[in-house]
């Protein structure tokens, strides 16, 4: 198999939102730079691995990338497709034209050269490519990879169709079976409305307190978090909360003692966007159940000694990064879990001119924030180099 080296000053991997926000912001300042991405397109997460039904959550000022605001025509809550076709704009409007089917295998810091050396293989023609470069930025995402539970007793045994929230498409294939839908984020809580829309006889798994809210409660609340403090604004959304939805406790959803945004601050637990599943549950039309006890191979038993048989269970159960299986000298920018080591908000920073995008978990703000500093910074830092080289 061939091998090849090429050079540059800054190599992002990922060309998902992040590394699409990166390379803007490196073309911007005119630095030299190559993307590199596993799939054979940008944004795959997007394409891919989401429900037809997905809007964006939060409105569309939060949700743009530097230079290009959403335009006023626009909807307020953008959907998925218009997303994808404003990535995919984006990407040909910054000249991004990222090495597709590149699958990085390692990166590692060269102490002597000062740089960073990648490898990634061309999974099309099974080629190996090696990439040297001055700054690296980990663009990869929070989402790189679904999240199943591990510590379920029996789910070995489940007979029934079994899969991520990130291989659900739309709830038409599951039109008249028991569906259970193991947790309640945003996408288990929109998935399961799409599955009872679709005629599917539905149920979600609540273990926990969460804060539910209209989208338009949270659009009002982040303006107002630009002129009252936090517990003041938790304390309107809640008390408009109960206003709207009243007890919901009766229904099987808590609420959490702290308020949404300072939960959001300490933990990074994001309030559920309620796009319909809430009237759905109040109406009996989604039933909610308390935590998993044990799987067997056509039903499942929970821990308040219900014993349900279910077609299907979708696992709503999160993402997780990827980076640190790759990124060999991730200390002092990631930590094991591959989420950032450093706090906010200079968590994008690491040593040795390593950087990450969008791992902030304050969605594609943060990866707007992300991308001008990092952006900023590597532009000082090859100024500065020039600068001393032109003394000498």
């Amino acid at each position: 198999m061939e091998t090849t080296v090429q050079e540059t000053t800054v190599i992002i991997v990922g060309a998902g939102p992040s590394g699409l926000a990166v390379s803007a912001c490196l073309f911007a300042k005119q630095i030299p730079h190559i993307v590199i991405e596993r799939e054979d397109c940008c944004a795959p997460l997007w394409k891919r691995r989401t429900y037809n039904r997905l809007h964006l959550h939060l409105a569309k000022e939060y949700c743009h990338l530097p230079f290009r605001p959403h335009p006023p025509a626009a909807a307020t809550y953008i959907p998925r497709d218009e997303f994808i076709k404003y990535l995919d704009e984006y990407a040909s409007e910054f000249k991004i034209e990222p090495h597709y089917s590149h699958n990085v295998e390692a990166a590692l810091y060269d102490e002597a050269e000062q740089g960073w050396v990648v490898t990634a293989r061309n999974t099309k023609e099974d080629q190996i490519k090696h990439y040297k470069s001055k700054f690296l930025v980990v663009a990869t995402g929070e989402n790189s990879r679904g999240k199943l539970p591990n510590d379920i007793p029996g789910l070995q045994d489940f007979k029934g169709c079994s899969l991520h929230s990130s291989e659900y498409r739309k709830g038409l294939e599951f039109e008249g079976k028991n569906v259970l839908v193991v947790g309640c984020g945003n996408s288990g809580m929109e998935i399961s409305l799409d599955l009872s829309n679709y005629g599917a006889t539905t149920w979600i798994v609540i273990r926990n307190p969460v804060h539910v809210f209209p989208r338009e409660f949270i659009h009002a609340g982040m303006y107002l978090l630009k002129y009252l403090q936090v517990s003041t604004v938790d304390s309107l959304l809640n008390s408009a909360a109960k206003l709207y939805y009243g007890d919901l406790s009766r229904h099987g959803i808590e609420r959490p003692s702290e308020g949404p945004f300072a939960l959001k601050l300490k933990t990074d637990r994001s309030p559920v966007i309620d796009v319909g599943a809430v009237s759905k549950i109040k109406a009996g039309e989604i039933k909610v159940l308390p935590a998993i006890s044990t799987i067997k191979e056509n039903s499942v038993s929970f821990a308040n000694g219900v014993e349900n048989s279910f077609d299907a269970i979708i696992f709503a159960t999160g993402y997780e990064s990827t980076a640190c299986q790759w990124l060999r000298d991730y200390g002092g920018i990631l930590m094991d879990n591959g989420m950032p080591e450093n706090p906010a908000p200079t968590h994008w920073k690491g040593k040795n001119g390593a950087y990450c995008a969008g791992l902030s978990r304050m969605g594609i703000a943060g990866i707007y924030r992300d991308a001008q500093a990092i952006a900023q910074d590597i532009a000082e830092k090859v100024n500065a180099f020039a600068s001393k080289q032109i003394l000498i």
